[in-house]
């Protein structure tokens, strides 16, 4: 048993100083133009040059990136197809959907997180309030009567908005959308009072005075809106942030998972890759395997907690 014991970790050991040989795949499971998708063709020609294989990178959207995170969970655990993924699919599709088809804390091994976002909370500005605090009073004054916009019953900024309710007390007309980009043409237009989306999305609308920006939702105030408030200066307590990261399946070597760890991270740290995503809202984050374990499950955990806590009913 010793010896065959010794012989498996000289094996995974070997495994591990060969890799990379061949090319390797990074799935996105989503449509080209995604963060994501973006995020992943910045790195992958650094990753190349670092490793001596080619890195590809690979769309396989559909359902709401369920279909190419179940691609690569139930692939070979090699270190030769691994996955981009992101909050929405890990952490709050879980408990959203009724049909997933994996695991996220059984079934990938996680590699490395590599950002933090945030949403932007933003309203008409001819809307009635002009920070969350006035909008809360607004809210709790008029029961119902706040109509605020995301991109579809349980995704996350749904959820982020239902965190914020929950936590300030207040009611609100939930106005659901099929995706992202008639938001924020509907809130200019008066025909919804505020909305809840990703920064980048809403940023020229916001510069051009179409959009007021009534605050973000991570802890702090971000680089690049030092004079906007996070919802939390009105909320206490309240955070709701989103990141972006690499996971491969749960079975790979340890030596592998370490490897793809140091090349993402080194490749994340360019310069003029950090340039391009800290302007697109972005917080560069390169940390270790653990380190993306510990977000994974306290995020799981607490969305987990909210969809129960609001009723919300899988889809």
């Amino acid at each position: 048993m010793k010896k065959l014991l010794l012989l498996l970790l000289f094996s995974a050991s070997a495994y591990g100083q060969t890799y990379p040989n061949k090319p390797i795949r990074i799935v996105i499971p989503f449509p080209p133009g995604n963060t994501t998708d973006i995020m992943s063709r910045l790195i992958a020609p650094r990753m190349s040059e670092r490793l001596g294989q080619q890195v590809i990178v690979e769309n396989r959207p559909g359902a709401s990136g369920m279909l190419g995170l179940d691609y690569v969970a139930k692939g070979p655990a090699d270190g030769y197809t691994i996955a981009c993924v992101q909050g929405g699919n890990m952490v709050v599709l879980p408990h959203t959907s009724k049909n997933i088809p994996y695991n996220p804390l059984t079934d990938f091994a996680p590699i490395s997180v590599t950002t933090f976002n945030y949403l932007a909370i933003v309203a008409d500005p001819n809307a009635p309030f002009k920070t969350i605090g006035e909008m809360v009073r607004y809210a709790k004054a008029n029961p119902g009567k706040l109509t605020v916009a995301t991109n579809g019953e349980g995704g996350f900024p749904h959820l982020a908005f239902e965190h914020l309710r929950t936590m300030g007390g207040f009611t609100y007309t939930h106005i659901p959308y099929k995706g992202s980009s008639a938001i924020a043409t509907d809130i200019m237009g008066g025909q919804v009072q505020a909305g809840i989306d990703g920064i980048t999305g809403m940023t020229p609308h916001i510069k051009s005075g179409r959009l007021r920006l009534l605050a973000t939702t991570n802890k702090t105030r971000p680089a690049l809106w030092p004079d906007t408030p996070v919802a939390a200066e009105d909320v206490p307590g309240y955070e709701s942030g989103g990141w972006f990261g690499y996971a491969a399946p749960a079975k790979t070597p340890r030596e592998i998972v370490l490897r793809l760890n140091e090349e993402i991270n080194r490749a994340m740290r360019t310069p003029d890759i950090v340039e391009k995503l800290e302007a697109a809202g972005l917080i560069i984050a390169t940390e270790s395997p653990e380190f993306f374990a510990k977000v994974l499950k306290a995020d799981y955990e607490k969305y987990g907690k909210l969809v129960k806590d609001i009723g919300f009913v899988p889809q």
